[in-house]
């Protein structure tokens, strides 16, 4: 039962991505998954879509020309990145809950 509402779960974040964003958001939820041992929740989903949105500012950055753009793709990098900080933290704060937390040799 579990599977299935995750699998629904990521059909939500993947509905907003392009083909190769997907693909980039799988392989960091499976990451983090199997390697790094965090629970496969809402927020393992939304820390994986804020660091896929990360990469898709980086893809972005060569044709930012204009200072107003500049400025607006500084602002959605510190937002994207505040985002990320906040859901690692409670990610890493539920993997020690459950028990899951890897052996130190392994990190």
């Amino acid at each position: 039962m579990g599977e299935v509402l995750d699998r629904e779960m990521a059909k939500k974040f993947l509905k907003e991505l392009s083909p190769s964003e997907q693909y980039y958001f799988l392989n960091k939820v499976n990451e983090a998954v199997y390697k790094n041992g965090y629970v496969p929740d809402e927020d393992l989903f939304y820390y994986c879509y804020f660091l896929t949105l990360k990469e898709r500012l980086r893809t972005v950055t060569p044709y930012i020309t204009e200072g107003y753009l500049r400025y607006i793709y500084a602002e959605g990098l510190k937002d994207v990145e505040d985002s990320i900080k906040l859901y690692k933290e409670r990610i890493d704060s539920k993997r020690s809950l459950s028990g899951r937390e890897l052996p130190k040799r392994l990190k």
